[in-house]
């Protein structure tokens, strides 16, 4: 099982993650209306804060290609977008696509997020996560309102190929809470036992 912590705003909490096993940090950039919206600096400092077997994701719920340039001008891993932009030419990084219950099953990507809830905290709907992880071959990440307590449970019944938590292991928006990190991510290991 692989897991991303995400939503992450200082590098001691990237690195934290890491240590505790995450596979993938995630920061959110240009989304103003995210309280977890870092600036491209502050996302730099959090990319370079891990190690190069642990995978950098850019989320962004923006529509400007301006603002996708300046997203992949940072060279994160990867990009998780919800916008539905069409691209000429594939992106560099792996491509996640953000789908909720009533979007079509996108096929130019490498990777599909299961999430309505955007960092929110608000429950994945159960029965769409495990009807897209049957109709795809592509790989589907299972967010929405995961947390230590749930996360198991949720992967036991989903068989997703990835979790992504954010506001599951938090005390606020943004400041993720040590405690909670390393607890899901034992959690989650649990959940494919």
């Amino acid at each position: 099982m692989r897991i991303k912590c995400c939503g992450i705003t200082r590098p001691e909490d990237a690195r934290y993650a890491e240590a505790c096993g995450a596979d993938a940090i995630g920061v959110v950039i240009f989304s103003p209306t995210s309280k977890r919206s870092v600036t491209p600096e502050r996302a730099r400092e959090i990319f370079d804060a891990v190690g190069p077997f642990t995978t950098t994701v850019a989320v962004s719920h923006t529509a400007s290609p301006e603002d996708l340039e300046a997203i992949l001008a940072l060279q994160p891993d990867a990009l998780q977008i919800s916008h539905p932009f069409v691209f000429r030419e594939k992106p560099r990084v792996t491509l996640i696509r953000v789908i909720g219950r009533n979007d079509p099953l996108p096929t130019d990507c490498d990777a599909i997020i299961v999430d309505e809830s955007h960092g929110s905290g608000k429950n994945f709907d159960l029965s769409h996560a495990r009807e897209t992880v049957q109709k795809t071959t592509l790989p589907v990440i299972l967010a929405g309102g995961l947390t230590p307590e749930n996360v198991a449970d949720a992967i036991r019944q989903v068989h997703p190929y990835a979790v992504d938590v954010a506001s599951g292991i938090e005390t606020a928006p943004g400041i993720k809470d040590h405690k909670k990190i390393a607890a899901f991510i034992a959690a989650a290991r649990k959940g494919i036992l």
